[in-house]
């Protein structure tokens, strides 16, 4: 039996404000075995979903008593070094806190340069180098430093505008959500999950249709959940064989959905 009823992917966007119309975050939908369907935002004077109102949308959606899985497709950490650099205790939790004051990308009016080039607050003083990659990026073939901006295929806005929205998740939600795998490498029955995913290493597997590029590697994390969730696979990919020392890091670091352990 699937362990989720609803299987939500989502491609992000760190572009503008947390209040602007993106074109490029779009969201999909597969509820159980149904294919999976475009989410759009609720009807008012913005055409696409706002960073802010995508994380409302989510953490209304999650509140519901029904087992979903959400993909999203930027980092949701950083490499060790930098918390060895800035003297940070390994522990995610408190990384996010630290981040986020350090980068307030969830104010309403703030773009992720405002804070890279110390317009607003102090990003300088929380920065890393786009030298430094996490084990999963190693691992995981083309995937970019979650600091290396300004380059085709970056993840790097995504990443510093997505974080802060991370953590209001999980004050808003608490218990009821799991971040995998920071939370634990098994997701208990019935509990919803948060995972990274790097839709690359699935669009391939399906047609793109008339979809745009980020409706479809929103489609593609939407897909890939649910076909994994149907055949039972998904489980596999939970559990990816790392020694335990791996283990502990890709506890801080975050570890992306299906980048296979060195063994496998």
């Amino acid at each position: 039996m699937p362990q989720f009823s609803r299987h939500i992917g989502i491609d992000y966007s760190g572009a503008e404000t947390p209040t602007s119309s993106l074109k490029g975050l779009r969201v999909y939908m597969a509820s159980g075995e149904e294919p999976p369907v475009e989410v759009l935002p609720p009807p008012s004077n913005k055409k696409y979903w706002t960073r802010r109102g995508l994380t409302e949308w989510l953490v209304a959606t999650l509140r519901d008593d029904v087992p979903t899985i959400v993909g999203i497709d930027h980092a949701f950490s950083f490499p060790l070094r930098y918390f060895e650099t800035h003297g940070l205790l390994p522990d995610w939790p408190g990384f996010l806190e630290d981040f986020q004051r350090h980068w307030p990308t969830d104010d309403d009016h703030a773009y992720v340069d405002f804070v890279r080039y110390g317009a607003l607050d102090n990003g300088a003083a929380r920065s890393g180098n786009a030298k430094w990659r996490r084990l999963t990026e190693e691992r995981a073939r083309g995937a970019k430093s979650v600091f290396h901006f300004d380059v085709q295929g970056s993840v790097a806005k995504s990443t510093h505008s997505g974080i802060p929205w991370l953590l209001f998740i999980r004050k808003q939600l608490g218990e009821q959500i799991h971040f995998w795998p920071f939370d634990g490498w098994a997701i208990p029955a019935g509990r919803s999950a948060i995972i990274e995913v790097y839709p690359a290493l699935w669009s391939r597997e399906f047609a793109m249709g008339d979809r745009t590029g980020d409706q479809h590697d929103a489609y593609s994390i939407a897909a890939k959940l649910s076909q994994a969730d149907q055949d039972g696979t998904l489980d596999q990919m939970l559990q990816p064989r790392l020694s335990e020392k791996e283990r502990v890091i890709a506890g801080v670091e975050g570890w992306i959905l299906g980048v296979v352990g060195q063994s496998d």
